[in-house]
């Protein structure tokens, strides 16, 4: 949460005004943190099912996140925002999925090594 909110504040601070279009709201740097805690319990959650229901957990995990990673790039896509602020938001749904996915994988296959 941490890492996306400072990219999120360092990206506003060069001139990303993250103003997505559709009602012309801007998205608040909390909201980052808010967004990225979220997924991220989903991602454990996610993580702790497949730990007990599945013969390759880590191999599952890592196919199943990287899967919904790029799932997750569709909406920065389709928002209508101006260049700089998709391709922030493009960035931000990578820094997140480049801390947490490696973690749950390395964390899953030590508990079924």
């Amino acid at each position: 949460m941490a890492a996306t909110t400072l990219a999120a504040a360092l990206a506003q601070a060069a001139g990303v005004d993250f103003e997505v279009p559709d009602g012309g709201e801007t998205i608040p740097l909390p909201g980052f943190a808010v967004v990225t805690g979220f997924f991220s319990v989903v991602g454990i959650v996610i993580a702790g099912a497949l730990l007990r229901w599945s013969a390759r957990p880590a191999q599952r995990f890592g196919w199943t996140a990287v899967s919904l990673t790029a799932i997750s790039l569709v909406p920065p896509l389709l928002s209508g925002a101006d260049t700089a602020t998709t391709t922030t938001l493009l960035g931000l749904h990578l820094v997140p999925a480049t801390v947490m996915i490696p973690s749950l994988t390395r964390s899953l296959r030590t508990r079924t090594d």
